[in-house]
């Protein structure tokens, strides 16, 4: 397994993801210690739901971290076009490059990038061919580990029960109440930004709709067509094995040579 990192250098992208990643740190440090660890020490609760949480985590910023140093789909500077190809590919204004239909030039990384979708500054980096599935994935592992906070934040309020062995004096304990809430308005903000966006993603993909090409004038004539969702997804994770859909650490290869090439940006 070949994995290249990929690194865009915009100080606002740094800080962007600088404050994602610290919102996962602080959940990621504070719930285990508050709730999870106190109540599994006193037998609350079992220990498959410390794995499940600290598994939920680690994906999360897994995703994070591929999504965030791989290839978009950067075109090289001299690409190689097969004969048959190049009806399909067309030169860039802003570069002067060629590139394949369907391809945009990313003004805040300065090249293009094959099927862009946006460039997202929380993940300082293009969402190209190449990151889209990574990209879905970060969307889902935030869903389910800020899920997994609120329902921890909700059981620790009126569900478990109370602790014993606590030591009054410790600063955790005195300000439980101020963590638990910021953890949980992390919880909610994530929760409903990340589900938002997955479902936009998903439309764009079912529909083989970027949401650079929606927000053109001519969004109407490329949306609507419908695939199945078995084979829209294994296209853009590049492979048909569902299991894999899930796991961050691989490479992807397309499932096919040739491209779908319509009406493009």
């Amino acid at each position: 397994m070949k994995l290249r990192l990929h690194f865009v250098v915009d100080p606002m992208g740094w800080l962007c993801i600088s404050m994602v990643f610290g919102i996962w740190l602080y959940n990621t440090f504070f719930i285990p210690k508050l709730v999870l660890l106190p109540h599994y020490n006193e037998g609350h609760i079992p220990w498959a739901i410390v794995v499940c949480y600290y598994i939920a985590s680690a994906l999360c910023v897994a995703a994070l971290f591929r999504a965030s140093t791989a290839d978009p789909g950067r075109l090289p500077v001299d690409p190689h076009i097969p004969h048959a190809e190049r009806e399909h590919w067309e030169l860039c204004n802003k570069c002067n490059l060629m590139r394949p239909k369907r391809s945009h030039h990313c003004s805040r990384c300065g090249h293009c990038v094959r099927r862009m979708d946006h460039h997202c500054p929380w993940i300082n980096n293009c969402v190209g061919e190449d990151n889209h599935w990574l990209f879905l994935q970060l969307c889902f592992y935030t869903q389910v580990l800020s899920l997994f906070t609120l329902v921890l934040d909700f059981c620790q309020y009126y569900y478990f029960q109370p602790l014993t062995g606590l030591d009054q004096e410790k600063f955790t304990t005195r300000h439980e109440l101020a963590l638990l809430r910021v953890s949980a308005l992390m919880g909610l903000v994530m929760f409903g930004g990340m589900t938002s966006l997955f479902y936009t993603q998903m439309a764009g993909i079912l529909s083989d709709t970027t949401t650079i090409e929606k927000m053109a004038t001519f969004s109407n004539e490329i949306f609507g067509s419908k695939r199945s969702w078995q084979w829209a997804l294994a296209e853009v994770c590049g492979t048909r094995w569902k299991l894999l859909w899930f796991i961050p650490l691989r490479s992807r290869q397309p499932l096919q040579a040739s491209h779908h090439f319509r009406t493009h940006v």
